[in-house]
C-alpha cells in the first residue's frame, strides 16, 4: 500500500499551508516530514514514516531524521513506522531498543480497516452486510442519485453536513479553513475526491476521499439530519468503493477502528460501521518520539505530566 500522506500531492498540501516539508532517501528508505511546533518548540514529523525495506535500512533513516533535526534545530523526530521492516508486533521491542519513547498519544489510527479490491466488484459486494448491498442496489428506487465532483467549491456541501453532524453527536471536526484547503490543493491534482448523494437534485450525504497510487482513503464524511433514515451514507461508501475498483486502485483504506476489546472505544459506532464493508484489519506500532535536544525533550514530558495530573 502506498499512504496519501507519503504523495506528492500531500507534500504540496502542506507547503500550501505554509509549512516547511522534507523528502529525502537513501538505501531502501524514505521519509516525507513535516516541521511543526508544539511545547518543546520544533518538531519534525514524519507522518507513516519513515518507510524502509529493512530493519538496517530503517536504521539509516532514523540516522537521516536525527541529522536533519540537529540541522533545523528541532527538539525531537515524531514518527509513525507502519513499513519500516518490522512488524506492529516487533515495534515495541525495534523502537525502545534505539531509543525512541511512545508518544503521548498516537498521530494518526494505530489499527486500520482496508476494503481490498481483488477480483470482480461482485465478490467485494458479497463480503459485505447484506443491508449495505441491498441499500446499494435498491436506494435509486427512492430517487437517491450518487456523484462525484473535484470541484473546491463544492467543499461546502460536505462542511454543512459536518457542522450538523457535529453539534448532534458533540465533536469538533477539522476546521473549515483547513478542509477549504484540503479541496484547493489536493482536487485540482486528482488527489482527492468529494462523493455525493442527492435526493431530488439536493445533497443529502458527502464523503470525501484521498487517493494514492493504489490506495484510496476514506477521510471525511457526513449526512444531512433531515434525510438519515434514508440512510444514504451507507450505499454512498459503496459507491466510492466501487469507483476506486473501476479506477483500478488495490486497496480501500476506511481509516481508524476500535480495538476489539473496548467497546466502549470513542471510535465504537465508527468501527461497526466500517466493519459491515467487508475487510480486515491492520496493526501499526504507532506514534513515537527520537529525543534530539534531550534537554528540551526532558522538559516537554515533565511539562505533560504536570498538566495531565492537574486534569
Amino acid at each position: 500500500m502506498q499512504f496519501f500522506l507519503h504523495t506528492a500531492a500531500w507534500e504540496e498540501f502542506q507547503r500550501d499551508l505554509g509549512r516547511t516539508v522534507h523528502r529525502k532517501s537513501g538505501p531502501g528508505w524514505s521519509f516525507l516530514a513535516i516541521e511543526e511546533r508544539n511545547p518543546a518548540g520544533k518538531v519534525l514529523y514524519a507522518p507513516y514514516g519513515p518507510v524502509a525495506e529493512s530493519v538496517d535500512a530503517f536504521d539509516g533513516a532514523l540516522e537521516a531524521l536525527r541529522s536533519l533535526a540537529r540541522e533545523r534545530h528541532a527538539a525531537f523526530v515524531r514518527i509513525e513506522p507502519v513499513d519500516a521492516g518490522f512488524s506492529a508486533a516487533e515495534g515495541d521491542a525495534v523502537l525502545r531498543g534505539r531509543g525512541l519513547n511512545p508518544a503521548p498519544v498516537n498521530q494518526q489510527p494505530e489499527l486500520s480497516w482496508i476494503v481490498d479490491l481483488k477480483g470482480d466488484f461482485k465478490d467485494i459486494l458479497a463480503g459485505m452486510k447484506p443491508t449495505n448491498r441491498n441499500l446499494y442496489r435498491n436506494i435509486h428506487k427512492k430517487g437517491v442519485k450518487f456523484r462525484s465532483t473535484q470541484d473546491p467549491a463544492e467543499i461546502s456541501v460536505l462542511l454543512d453536513f459536518l457542522h450538523m453532524t457535529a453539534a448532534r453527536n458533540g465533536f469538533k471536526p477539522q476546521s473549515d479553513d483547513y478542509l477549504t484547503q484540503v479541496a484547493r490543493s489536493l482536487m485540482p491534482r486528482g488527489a482527492a475526491t468529494l462523493f455525493i448523494a442527492e435526493l431530488d437534485g439536493s445533497p443529502i450525504a458527502a464523503a470525501l476521499a484521498y487517493d494514492s497510487a493504489d490506495t484510496r482513503t476514506y477521510a471525511h464524511a457526513a449526512i444531512d439530519d433531515e434525510h438519515r433514515k434514508l440512510s444514504a451514507g451507507i450505499p454512498l461508501l459503496v459507491t466510492l468503493i466501487a469507483d476506486a475498483k473501476e479506477k483500478g486502485l488495490k486497496y480501500v483504506d476506511l481509516w481508524g477502528v476500535a480495538p476489539e476489546d473496548q467497546p466502549d472505544h470513542k471510535w465504537a459506532g465508527f468501527t461497526s460501521f466500517k466493519k459491515s464493508f467487508g475487510g480486515r484489519e491492520v496493526a501499526y506500532p504507532g506514534t513515537w518520539d527520537l529525543p534530539v535536544n534531550k534537554l528540551r525533550y526532558g522538559a516537554y514530558q515533565l511539562a505533560r505530566k504536570l498538566r495531565d495530573k492537574l486534569r
